[in-house]
This record gives structure tokens, C-alpha cells and sequence, in this order.
């Protein structure tokens, strides 16, 4: 999506606390083993209006009940508290009190009550919490969340990520600046369907719960949900929205003249951020970006698509610089949905290698220089109907599995 197609702009170093109202900070409790930042926090000085979307594993963590209940007594939320380095997943009853006392905390800590207050983690599955430096890391936390926090923020939600992913837009809503930003971390165990993934959203936008809680939902189909790195969906995924509404517009409905607007702002900072984890999969050497066209339904397209960039074996002919097709047609025709064999065009960037589901002669060399860049771009044209879709992933390589195979070590 170009900036340029909509009224809004890119801020220049913006954060989660670019939006009025907003706060962030970070710091190290001593979950993780080195110095970086381990535990961190958003606070709004107002209630905000919140949404949420959530992992559909079976086994979702602790924490996320713990925030689901806290959004569903109000849908407001105030502070949101998140470590890294224990997942606190797959721990019993335990687990459970263990995040409702984080959120304790966390409501003591910050002066609010105890349902405005959100709690998630990431990491390591199937250990309990080490409370007693979660709890005085919490106690801590507050005089480290500020209006310039937010880079200590996205440090403190990291894992295995080499890169913080954070982005602000501005734009304008019946005459008022609104800004909408976001953060996020993911690396390995990337296949949300709602990685380790979670995301941040915060905006100044005055808008209702309801109507936040449907945007985000949209767009979380259309960016979170479309990004695989290995094709596992984690037991921790979650995103979050929060909108202070101290921008002073009228509220936000999908009928008012700037939703369109606003929608489309939402939506790009989700897509950012949503390439981004893609981009920094574990041990990915490149973003692959696969775009589907003319499926018979949306439906298919996202199907289709993210089974073509969920595939080893594609992801693998990418990281060796293979212009085999087959494996990318192949992905076409598991994916679930019929399509007409007898149809199919398929792209590596501009270099056509199927016509008509018939193999097209092409320079190997070149196509060979086109993988090794770091942004491959596969185009599958079914031929069928009218609609499309794009999902984002990145190469399987060799140092995905050394890190995979000592991740608890």
C-alpha cells in the first residue's frame, strides 16, 4: 500500500507514545540471562477504548485469558504489561494466578483498577514465572514508563528477534491530527491465525470499542494472519489496540467521512509490521512475498497464497537461489481450494516460468540473481475470478534450525 494513495504520512522516529496520551517504557528483572530489557509496559494517562485478537491454539496461555477478561469488563484498557523470556503457556493453575498477579501489580503500580489492565508474555513454554523478579520488576517499572519510552519498550518484548518493529502514522480526522502507531516482535514460531507474535497498537483516534475491535479484526485477516516464518501457530500470539480518543475528533464510525481514511492508516502500520516479523524470521536471509490473482473467492487466495509461503520446500528453493516452480505449483494444488490446471500462470519477479500451467523457458542465471535478493517477489495467477490476495514470509535456512535446536539452552 503506497502513502501516497491516502491521507496520511509516515512519522519520522514515531513510536507507541507518539499518539496523545500514550506512555511506554522497559527494563531488566532478570527473566533473561543476558542485561537486555525483559519486562515493559504501556500506560495511557485515560482509559482507552481496546480490542483484541488472539491466538486460536488450543492451549493459549495464561495471560491472554487474563487480558480477554479485562477487555470484556468494559473494553477499556489502561496499562499494558508484557515480559519476555517465559511465555508462562502450559502452566496449570498456577500460570493462571501468576498473571492475574502480574495484573495486580501492574493496576498498583500504574493507580488504576484491576480490569484496565492487560498482561501477556513470551518465550519459553512450560515454566512457571520466576515472581519474585517479575513482581519487583513491576514495582520498578512505572518510573520507567515515558512519553520517550518506546524504544525501551520494543526492546523489552524481544526474543529471538534481531530488530525492534515499531511505526507512526499521522493523518487527519474531521479536521483533528490523529496519529495510529504500532509495535511488534516475532521471529520463529510465526503462523498466527487469529509466532511467537505479539502485537501493540495505539492510537489518539476517538473511536468506540466496538468499531476498534472490528477494524482490528479486518486487518488483522488481511496483515497478522497473512505471515508465516515455519508454520507454527504459537500458544501466546495476541494483538492489542488501544485509542485514547484525546486527538478531540468526533468518534469514529465506519459512516463517518474519514473512516476510509483512518481504515486505510490502521491497515498500513498492521502491514508494516506484519512484513516485518516476516522479514526478521529466524535465520531468514530474505522477505518472500507471494501475491495470488484472479482466485474465484478471497477465501482461496488467502489459502492459496499462504500455503505457497508456508511451504519448506518453496522457502528452501528461495534460500538456494532455485527457480523451481514446481515446488511453488505444487503448494498451488494442497492448498484446499479447486483451481483449473490448465490455467495457472506463475512469476519470479517480472520472469514469467509458467504459462498456462506449461513451463515457459527462461534464463536461469537470471533467475537465479533474481533469488538472491532480498526481497523475492512470486506471483500466481489462477485465471479464474476476480479476486486477490498477498501474504509474506521468508527463506528456511540453515541457521533456523541452530537456533531452533538450543532454543531452551
Amino acid at each position: 500500500m503506497s502513502t501516497a494513495q491516502h491521507n496520511f504520512v509516515v512519522v519520522p522516529e514515531g513510536s507507541v507514545t507518539t499518539p496523545k496520551g500514550f506512555q511506554a517504557g522497559g527494563l531488566h528483572c532478570g527473566l533473561k540471562k543476558t542485561e537486555r530489557h525483559d519486562l515493559g509496559a504501556i500506560y495511557c494517562e485515560v482509559p482507552a477504548s481496546a480490542a483484541g485478537v488472539y491466538t486460536l491454539n488450543q492451549f493459549q496461555a495464561a495471560p491472554l485469558r487474563v487480558t480477554q477478561e479485562s477487555i470484556a469488563q468494559g473494553g477499556k484498557l489502561q496499562a499494558m504489561l508484557v515480559n519476555s523470556g517465559n511465555a508462562n503457556a502450559c502452566t496449570g493453575q498456577q500460570g493462571e494466578d501468576d498473571a492475574r498477579a502480574m495484573r495486580a501489580a501492574g493496576a498498583k503500580a500504574f493507580g488504576v483498577a484491576e480490569h484496565l489492565v492487560g498482561v501477556t508474555s513470551t518465550g519459553v513454554i512450560g515454566e512457571l514465572l520466576p515472581m519474585d523478579k517479575v513482581l519487583g520488576g513491576i514495582e520498578k517499572l512505572r518510573a520507567q514508563v515515558k512519553a520517550d519510552g518506546g524504544d525501551d519498550f520494543c526492546q523489552a518484548i524481544l526474543t529471538t528477534d534481531l530488530v525492534k518493529k515499531e511505526l507512526c502514522v499521522q493523518l487527519t480526522v474531521g479536521g483533528q491530527t490523529v496519529h495510529i502507531a504500532g509495535a511488534a516482535k516475532g521471529s520463529g514460531m510465526i503462523h498466527p491465525n487469529m509466532a511467537t507474535m505479539l502485537g501493540f497498537m495505539t492510537t489518539d483516534a476517538n473511536i468506540e470499542s466496538a468499531h476498534l475491535q472490528k477494524l482490528l479484526n479486518d486487518i488483522t485477516d488481511s496483515t497478522f494472519n497473512m505471515i508465516t516464518v515455519d508454520g507454527d501457530t504459537s500458544t501466546n500470539d495476541m494483538v492489542v489496540a488501544m485509542a485514547s480518543g484525546l486527538a478531540g475528533n468526533d468518534s469514529l464510525t465506519p459512516d463517518h467521512p474519514d473512516w476510509a481514511a483512518f481504515a486505510a492508516g490502521f491497515n498500513y502500520v498492521g502491514e508494516y509490521l506484519a512484513k516485518a516479523i516476516a522479514r526478521d524470521g529466524e535465520g531468514a536471509t530474505k522477505l518472500i512475498e507471494v501475491t495470488v490473482a484472479h482466485a474465484e473467492s478471497r477465501e482461496a487466495a488467502r489459502a492459496i497464497a499462504k500455503t505457497v509461503i508456508g511451504s519448506s520446500l518453496v522457502k528452501s528453493a528461495c534460500f538456494g537461489a532455485d527457480a523451481n516452480w514446481g515446488r511453488i505449483i505444487a503448494a498451488v494444488g494442497r492448498a484446499g481450494y479447486p483451481v483449473q490446471t490448465e490455467t495457472v500462470d506463475i512469476r519470479l519477479g517480472d520472469i514469467p516460468v509458467l504459462e498456462q500451467s506449461r513451463p515457459v523457458k527462461f534464463d536461469e542465471e537470471r533467475a537465479a540473481e533474481y533469488l538472491k535478493g532480498e526481497l523475492v517477489q512470486i506471483y500466481v495467477d489462477l485465471n479464474m475470478g476476480d479476486a486477490s490476495a498477498t501474504a509474506w514470509g521468508c527463506d528456511l535456512t540453515y541457521d533456523y534450525v541452530r537456533i531452533n535446536a538450543a532454543y531452551r539452552t
